[in-house]
């Protein structure tokens, strides 16, 4: 992992700037217009079912796309992929700021359009992972890592501190204006990088796509480190994570509060789960980081439970700033290990499946939670939920002491 200083050195670098410049931007765009669509979803049919399904068209085409966009990173052009994936964005926001302005938005029309959004981060995702290691000299390699996160997270607190105020005194267009123009930005920055050809272009195997995309999947189910935290990670995904997604009906609904209500517990939660990052990139060292993985999915299912379980408002803001914290040290903290221990051959494979867990396990957690909601109220299905991820964590921590060697050490886990 890599100390305060090591993040200063990653920043000294020109290519470096360059690419966590566009990624604040882009992410903070995303998280922008994420607070607002769920807004408007929610101010369009008043359901938590449609709520959730919207989350679902967001983060659902990893499930399909993920090892087929690992497998595509790893053999041509990155940075030509990642801008095309960016201007589908860009696309895909212009268009819903124009079925707004015209009175045509419907919540179907907003469910396509953030299908093909999330398609097109799931390509983008992997391929602008695998230029992170061509930013910085290898030394500099955790810090960029850790970097990365970092960024990601301190856009989920500015994006919906801006949001927040955006939709309460002008409504939800501005919101999505902002993140075109952010991508826009991100994708024209991309032309500035001088990145070596051995990290730009990656290397064709001889095999087929789809080849290549299972035998990515069959390299972590067999590997002995990264298929366990890969379960582990799905598992909370699915369970915990799902609920952030899903704010809207909690906060209406179980709060009382408006469009200001949920600006504080989106913002509350980025800025938390930046503390959190800034705590695992300050340790310094890969070691014990197995044992914070995997240790932060019990403090998330208490705190989701918790958050759940209350209707005073105060508790909810506490319980969403361990969310936070929790869910930014978990997923720092498994990337790494992941890079640490993947064969380099791989590495965007392993990486395209951790995106797919990460956004497709929230995505089918989201739509089950929202199923059940109609019948079964908010509460009580994220209290089952809740509870099954701490059997799972028990199970995980008992089989620590096999992981911990192949994930902290060489990686060689097959």
């Amino acid at each position: 992992m890599a100390s305060l200083s090591a993040i200063g050195g990653v920043l000294a670098q020109r290519n470096a700037r360059i690419f966590y410049s566009g990624s604040i931007v882009c992410w903070t765009g995303s998280w922008i217009q994420r607070i607002a669509t769920d807004w408007l979803a929610w101010e369009l049919t008043h359901s938590a079912l449609w709520v959730a399904i919207i989350a679902f068209c967001n983060l659902a085409p990893s499930v399909v796309i993920s090892p087929i966009a690992g497998a595509v990173a790893d053999r041509m052009d990155r940075v030509r992929l990642t801008m095309a994936s960016q201007f589908v964005s860009v696309a895909q926001a212009v268009i819903l700021v124009a079925l707004i302005l015209t009175g045509l938005i419907r919540v179907e029309f907003m469910a396509f359009l953030t299908l093909c959004n999330g398609a097109a981060e799931t390509f983008a995702q992997p391929a602008r992972q695998c230029l992170i290691p061509g930013l910085v000299p290898r030394s500099h390699l955790p810090g960029a890592v850790a970097l990365n996160s970092l960024t990601y997270n301190a856009a989920r607190f500015v994006g919906p501190a801006i949001s927040g105020p955006m939709i309460a005194m002008w409504g939800v267009v501005p919101s999505i204006v902002v993140n075109a123009l952010a991508f826009l930005y991100a994708s024209l920055t991309l032309h500035m990088l001088k990145l070596d050809p051995s990290v730009r272009v990656g290397k064709p195997t001889g095999f087929s796509v789809l080849h290549d995309a299972f035998d990515g999947i069959r390299y972590v189910a067999r590997h002995r480190g990264i298929g366990p935290l890969m379960l582990y990670a799905a598992t909370v995904g699915m369970t915990l994570r799902s609920v952030p997604e899903m704010l809207p009906p909690y906060v209406a609904d179980q709060f009382g509060r408006g469009a200001e209500g949920l600006a504080t517990l989106a913002s509350t939660m980025g800025c938390a789960a930046l503390i959190g990052g800034f705590v695992v990139a300050l340790r310094g060292r890969m070691a014990g980081l197995s044992r914070i993985a995997v240790g932060c999915g019990l403090i998330l299912a208490l705190a989701t439970a918790g958050f759940v379980a209350t209707h005073v408002f105060a508790i909810g803001v506490i319980c969403i700033a361990a969310i936070g914290a929790a869910t930014t040290m978990h997923g720092i903290s498994c990337q790494t290990l992941l890079q640490n221990s993947a064969a380099p051959g791989m590495i965007g494979r392993v990486l395209s499946t951790w995106g797919m867990i990460t956004r497709a396990a929230p995505a089918m957690g989201a739509l089950a939670y929202g199923i059940a909601s109609e019948f079964l109220g908010l509460q009580i299905p994220v209290l089952i939920g809740a509870g099954l991820c701490v059997v799972v964590w028990l199970r995980t921590w008992k089989q620590l002491s096999h992981m911990t060697p192949i994930l902290e050490g060489s990686g060689a886990g097959i």
